[in-house]
Order: structure tokens, then C-alpha cells, then sequence
């Protein structure tokens, strides 16, 4: 029997829940001497003891090794994310079966090499453990998860046959990055002529959109930009997940609770929102906007609260106003009611997209209604290409109505 044999069927004996105290005692209590059936000192005749085999003398570092990977694989996230998780550049790993698991390090996602003959061990096993470690249900009656791990990771899991294939988890690292909008400019994610556009929208308390597809830096950017806002304004933002970690003294984070095994419990994102706005927030902020609370969100932006701001999933700005008469119709909203409301709501909309090796900006957009459908044209875009200007923002069809906007601060 291994080491890690044995010390699971030791703490599998256990009432308790496994943690690192409970591992490294089962290790502790591993006979001593070659293996066979001892009886230790002080131990009653027939009193049943652990059995191992006959087995070279380990060193220290080997014992080390084995008991962290004990503790990772019974207590934890399992051996994988001791290895894969050890690299500071991976930002997300999918495992899609024992011998198949991939990571992104920034620049696309690449396959992880197989560690060993056992490969990434029991996934579905490692996805229950991580699933109880965020808060979450994970069985045959409730086959998929989504929760954030103590240390901030975002965690998805799906059983089978749901999965068809078996088990599979996605995991993304959380970097509560305290990123400005200077560091965007030096990193070649805005340019000169756009970070003072950015900016001078939070100073003018203009509502934002920002819009990206997942992983475009959407987040990141609100963040950004929130961290501009003056010190003296109460920020209040309502998540799913907590993601946000702008670089401001006054941040109140709300986020959302599903519920229990019983049913009862959930708070929602609606919910939510129609409680920040009784908190007295300066600026109201909704992580993303992806079902029916997008209706308290138009709700609040119109009822005098400036400065909000939100993200949605979107392939370019142009494609926000169909988005948000989908969110809507959840809601039980008509695409009238939504592009009247939009355009009242929000002073601009900022697009992020994902490059090789970085995110940028690449679109800012205003929402108007043409024959009364919701449109976004475009006020600035990113211009490709070499020379001078080339990657900053350049005036776009719209330019006028955002200048105006920027001028005479929100409307």
C-alpha cells in the first residue's frame, strides 16, 4: 500500500472533516520499520494496525513531497493544482479527464503535460472537493457547480453524464490586480488620446457599459477605472463572484448567494441591486449584467444615481444593443422599453477585446435609437496599423454626441 494509499483510507475512517491536521497525523501514525502487521507498544493483542509493505527507507525530501501531495490530494485541490497551480503564469486550468487537462498562461490555452501514470487522478473526485471548499453542491441531483474557492479562484465543475465524457473542471486563478488606468497606457492597452477620454468619463460621472468577450480584461478595466473615482465617493459593487478589487479606500462588495440544499437561501443579482441603492452609493456598480437584473440596473441609472457602472458579454459595441434586448425580454421587457431606457442610462460604452499577449481598447460607443430600434454607432476606435496614432483611439460617426457629453458632464 503507498504512502498515499494508506493515509487515505486513514482519514476516510475519520467522523471528521479531512484538513492538513488530519493528514499529516495519519502520516505520523504509519508503523514504523519495514511494514507487516505489528502490534506497537502499549497496543491490546488483536488490535488491527495499518499493514505496509516492505519498502526502501524514503528521504526527507521524498516524505516532504508525498505528505504535500497527501495533503493537496485529501484536503484540497488535489495533486494537479499543486503541480500545475505552482506556475505563477497560469491563469486558468480545464481538466477534461485524468490523462487531459490544459492552462492558460496569457497566450492561449496549451495542453499540460500528463504527470505520471495515474495522470490528474479521480477528477470527479477532485471536483467534489473543490466544490464543498466554495460553499457548493456537487452530485448526481446537481451535477454542476460554480463558486469561488477560499483563495479567491473561480471554480466551474460538471459531472457526468452531463459531461460526457466524465468529470471536468475549470478553474481561474484570481489577481485582484489594483491596476490604473496608467498602467493600461504602459502596457499598451489604451493610448495617450483614449486614457484621457477614460478619464474624463469618470470625472464627468458618465454611466458606463464596458463590453468584451470572457476574459477581454472587462473586469480588469472597471476596476481601473473605479480606482480613478475620487477618494471621497462610496463605491458599492454587487457581483456574482467577487472579482472587483479596485485600487479605492471606500468599496462596499455585495455578491450574490445561491441556494441551500433545501432551496431556500438564494439571493439574487436583482436582489441585490435594489439593495446597493439604498446604501447611499456614490457610484453603483454591477459586475455584469446577465440576466433579468439588468432591469434594476436601467431602473437605478435613471433615477438620478450618476456614475454607474457595469459589464456585459458582447463581441463588439455594436453588438450591446441586441444583448441588451435579450437581458431584457428576461425581464420581461419589450425591445422598446429596453432601448428607451438604454439610452437614458448610459453615456457610453467601452469595448475590450483580447489580443496576443495583451487586452486593449478598441471601441467606444454611445447608444442612440434609429426608427426606434437601440444602435450603438461608434464615437471612437482603435486604429490598426504603424505610424503615429497607431493602437490609440481615433474619432469615430459619434464623436460630437460624446464630446458633448464630456463636456457638459452626465446628462
Amino acid at each position: 500500500m503507498s504512502l498515499l494509499a494508506h493515509v487515505r483510507r486513514t482519514v476516510a475512517a475519520r467522523s471528521d472533516a479531512p484538513d492538513r491536521g488530519a493528514v499529516v497525523g495519519a502520516v505520523r501514525g504509519l508503523p514504523r520499520g519495514a511494514g507487516g502487521s505489528a502490534t506497537g507498544r502499549g497496543r491490546e493483542v488483536g488490535a488491527s494496525a495499518p499493514s505496509l509493505p516492505p519498502a526502501p527507507v524514503l528521504g526527507v525530501r521524498r516524505v516532504h513531497r508525498d505528505v504535500a501531495d497527501a495533503v493537496a490530494d485529501i484536503a484540497g485541490t488535489g495533486a494537479l493544482l499543486r503541480h500545475l497551480w505552482a506556475d505563477p503564469d497560469v491563469t486558468d486550468v480545464l481538466v477534461n479527464s485524468p490523462t487531459e487537462a490544459w492552462v492558460d498562461r496569457g497566450h492561449g490555452l496549451e495542453r499540460a503535460p500528463v504527470p505520471g501514470p495515474e495522470g490528474f487522478g479521480d477528477v470527479r473526485a477532485l471536483a467534489a472537493r473543490l466544490a464543498a471548499a466554495a460553499g457548493q453542491r456537487l452530485d448526481d441531483a446537481a451535477p454542476i457547480a460554480d463558486g469561488r474557492l477560499p483563495d479567491g479562484t473561480r471554480l466551474h465543475a460538471v459531472l457526468a453524464p452531463v459531461a460526457a465524457g466524465g468529470a471536468c473542471v475549470s478553474l481561474r486563478r484570481h489577481r485582484p490586480l489594483a491596476l490604473r488606468l496608467g498602467h493600461w497606457r504602459d502596457g499598451g492597452g489604451v493610448g495617450e488620446q483614449g486614457e484621457l477620454v477614460l478619464r474624463a468619463l469618470v470625472a464627468v460621472r458618465a454611466n458606463l457599459l464596458i463590453s468584451g468577450s470572457t476574459g477581454s480584461g472587462k473586469t480588469t478595466l472597471l476596476a481601473a477605472m473605479l480606482a480613478e473615482a475620487p477618494a471621497t465617493e462610496r463605491i458599492v459593487c454587487i457581483e456574482e463572484t467577487r472579482e472587483l478589487a479596485p485600487d479605492h479606500p471606500h468599496v462596499v462588495h455585495l455578491q450574490s448567494r445561491a441556494a441551500n440544499v433545501q432551496g431556500a437561501g438564494a439571493v439574487d443579482l436583482a436582489q441585490l441591486v435594489r439593495a446597493a441603492m439604498r446604501m447611499r452609493p456614490d457610484r453603483l456598480v454591477l459586475g455584469e449584467c446577465r440576466g433579468g437584473e439588468v432591469r434594476e440596473v436601467l431602473m437605478a441609472l435613471n433615477t438620478g444615481h450618476d456614475g454607474g457602472m457595469a459589464t456585459v458579454h458582447a463581441n463588439a459595441a455594436t453588438d450591446v444593443p441586441a444583448r441588451l434586448v435579450a437581458l431584457g425580454s428576461l425581464a420581461g421587457l419589450g425591445a422598446d422599453t429596453v432601448a428607451a431606457q438604454a439610452v437614458s442610462a448610459f453615456d457610453a460604452v467601452i469595448h475590450v477585446a483580447r489580443l496576443p499577449g495583451r487586452r486593449v481598447v478598441t471601441q467606444i460607443a454611445v447608444l442612440a435609437r434609429v426608427d426606434g430600434a437601440l444602435v450603438a454607432p461608434l464615437a471612437m476606435q482603435r486604429r490598426d496599423g504603424r505610424g503615429p496614432g497607431a493602437g490609440d483611439l481615433e474619432v469615430g460617426p459619434a464623436w460630437d454626441v460624446l464630446a458633448r457629453r464630456l463636456e457638459l458632464g452626465r446628462r
